[in-house]
């Protein structure tokens, strides 16, 4: 029996989404024979004994220790039999008919190496998930909150096309990682994450990666997904080390696509941002907005990652 797609889904303490996201797999699966595979990073939450009692057709491969989300996609994806591989975070939902819309966009355009499908919040909002290149410009207007604050400028919040109505079938530099289908590549094998990348920017890297190579990333929006958005990262406890987790992933993509001389500007970039968000986060705690506490972890937290910016 040929399989037409391998869904791998990287887990780190996130059950309940988990279990929803096998749920709508099952509940909305492609037309077409597929596989799952479940690659648990050493969750403590009984991730994996969920998985095994309520999901055995899955494939379940459960680490002992946290070995970074691209090296754990990597796991699945050297043994995944599909014609094509879908990345898919365990905090995304599937919708009727998203599995088979982004299958049928793969065959019927076979100069697309990757595709991404239409994340919608958990309001129905849509997600930006595809962007055009990181460039050190892209950071600036993201650290010095233009692109927050004037979205439907091309200028200000071209990287993540938010001027944008995303509602059709785009070319883009990368989708997000979070909903990524791979084409085999013509030795036979997906491409694959680069392992140097813990957490954040293997996706950027990934999909830079596949366009230098000549191949092409769409964005398709009739395969629609829900996003619950960030369950991995959600806990009050880490969110600090995981801004610090995506900062130093960018340091390595800077320097490792435009060289070393981009990296001290990159630095800059983000201690300005951290010192921007720093004294917005002052603001609000003399004000007591929303309420004291919650602005005095934010204003930890964004000390914390200044000082960060400038470590090696």
């Amino acid at each position: 029996m040929k399989i037409a797609l391998s869904i791998v889904i990287v887990n780190w303490n996130t059950r309940e989404y988990l279990r929803a996201c096998l749920r709508s797999i099952f509940a909305y699966p492609p037309e077409e024979p597929f596989e799952v595979w479940v690659v648990d990073n050493a969750s403590s939450d009984g991730s994996v004994q969920m998985v095994r009692e309520q999901f055995p057709q899955v494939n379940l491969i459960a680490n002992e220790q946290n070995m970074g989300y691209g090296r754990a996609n990597n796991l699945a994806l050297r043994q995944a039999q599909g014609e094509f591989a879908l990345i898919l975070n365990s905090d995304i939902e599937a919708m009727p008919g998203a599995l088979q819309a982004l299958i049928d966009f793969m065959r019927q355009h076979p100069d697309a190496h990757a595709a991404g499908g239409q994340l919608l919040l958990p309001d129905d909002g849509i997600q930006p998930s595809c962007s055009e290149r990181l460039t050190l410009w892209a950071v600036f207007c993201e650290q010095s909150l233009l692109a927050k604050a004037f979205p439907r400028s091309r200028l200000f919040g071209g990287y993540t096309l938010t001027w944008w109505s995303y509602d059709s079938v785009r070319e883009v530099e990368q989708v997000v990682g979070a909903c990524l289908m791979l084409r085999r590549q013509p030795g036979g094998s997906f491409p694959l994450f680069d392992e140097r990348y813990f957490m954040y920017a293997e996706d950027t890297e990934l999909c830079h990666r596949i366009r230098q190579g000549g191949g092409r990333i769409y964005y398709v929006p009739h395969a629609r997904f829900k996003h619950h958005l960030g369950a991995s990262s959600e806990q009050e406890s880490i969110r600090t080390e995981m801004v610090k987790a995506y900062n130093r992933s960018r340091i390595l993509f800077f320097r490792e696509v435009y060289g070393a001389w981009s990296v001290p500007i990159y630095r800059l970039l983000i201690a300005m941002g951290a010192l921007l968000r720093l004294a917005l986060w002052t603001v609000a705690w003399l004000l007591g907005k929303p309420d004291r506490q919650h602005a005095a972890r934010h204003v930890a937290m964004f000390w914390e990652v200044f000082k960060d910016a400038w470590k090696s």
